[in-house]
């Protein structure tokens, strides 16, 4: 066998028992295997009510979808016209890391080291930014690759996105952090300023892509709905989460419908 043939199914069974270390993570994040529950664990600092920018409980369902669609993925990258595509070779690898990060950033928050699990979700977020950038330089083949690939890190990015600031969030808290004489609502407000400005960047970037802004949004919605509903209140707060949720949707939207329009030949 070739050594780019032996590397391809390296990278295949790499990404696949990653798959399995994330799948009994993620078990173990929900208290399947006697783990305490990602809201309960580390004093309950990731709660939905814990922080400003901890969005509502039904928002973490998004993980569902997401970990269907890396199995999807998964299962996708084993065809035998994937093995040796130039897309799946540049993200195989990639896609791997993340789930072993995800597995690890679970654990780290069971062990109720914070700290720690900042850093890993920054790593996280950094493998799925460095897998994006490489999946919007090319356009999926066919609608499914479109939803397994481009479709399921859309949604693992844009999640993570949102989640990396709830972490963090939570970690200063937990570390006695008091906010250098401004009100919590500053920094959250501020943050969400930030998500939006990121959100608008990646939009651009992959030129619409809808699956990517739709998980910043959910995420956003969502704390605005913690904010409104549950402890800690906060007005201010949920206004500019629902805001930056808006602005993030109608960038890629609108970016969408530049990119469809310049597609389109002009009709003499």
């Amino acid at each position: 066998m070739a050594p780019s043939g032996r590397s391809d199914i390296a990278r295949q069974v790499t990404v696949t028992v990653s798959l399995a270390v994330c799948i009994i993570g993620s078990m173990i994040g929900v208290g399947v295997f006697g783990g305490t529950p990602i809201a309960q664990a580390a004093g309950g600092a990731l709660a939905a009510d814990a922080t400003l920018l901890a969005p509502a409980t039904p928002a973490f369902s998004i993980w569902s979808v997401v970990y269907a669609g890396l199995a999807a993925y998964t299962a996708w990258q084993w065809l035998p016209s994937q093995r040796t595509n130039p897309r799946q070779r540049s993200l195989g690898w990639a896609v791997g890391v993340s789930m072993i990060l995800n597995a690890v950033w679970i654990l780290s928050v069971q062990a109720g080291r914070l700290a720690a699990s900042v850093v890993v979700i920054l790593a996280l977020l950094g493998v799925l930014v460095a897998a994006f950038l490489r999946y919007s330089h090319s356009r999926a083949t066919s609608w499914i690759e479109a939803v397994v690939v481009d479709g399921t890190l859309g949604l693992y990015l844009g999640w993570t996105s949102v989640a990396v600031c709830a972490n963090i969030a939570a970690a200063l808290k937990a570390a006695g952090f008091s906010g250098l004489g401004l009100r919590p609502e500053v920094w959250s407000v501020a943050v969400l300023a930030i998500v939006a400005v990121v959100g608008i960047a990646l939009a651009i970037k992959g030129q619409g892509r809808l699956a990517l802004a739709a998980a910043i949004t959910w995420g956003l919605a969502w704390i605005s709905v913690g904010r409104s509903t549950d402890a800690p209140e906060s007005f201010p707060t949920a206004v500019a989460a629902a805001v930056a949720g808006g602005v993030v949707l109608a960038s890629a939207i609108l970016a969408r419908a530049r990119r469809v329009l310049a597609a389109t030949p002009a009709r003499s």
